[in-house]
């Protein structure tokens, strides 16, 4: 695993992230927009050179490069 960067929610995504990845982002930011997250913030990882990108609140997205898409699972999701 690398470290990537990590940034405030709202803010600009890293340019490198794959177009899935940004579109799952900004869904989750959508649907925490009435909770206060002044403070929380993305972590930006690459396992096996795909990103995983993690909220301070547990949500996690996963890259899946095959797919060309994001799957989006919370610590809450019993599948998590």
């Amino acid at each position: 695993m690398q470290l990537g960067t990590r940034w405030l929610i709202g803010a600009n995504v890293p340019d490198r992230l794959p177009d899935a990845v940004v579109t799952a982002i900004r869904d989750v930011e959508r649907e925490v927009a009435g909770i206060d997250t002044a403070s929380w913030r993305w972590t930006l990882t690459w396992l096996e050179g795909s990103p995983v990108v993690e909220l301070d609140d547990g949500t996690v997205i996963r890259y899946d490069s095959a797919a060309d898409s994001a799957v989006t699972s919370n610590l809450d999701d019993p599948e998590h």
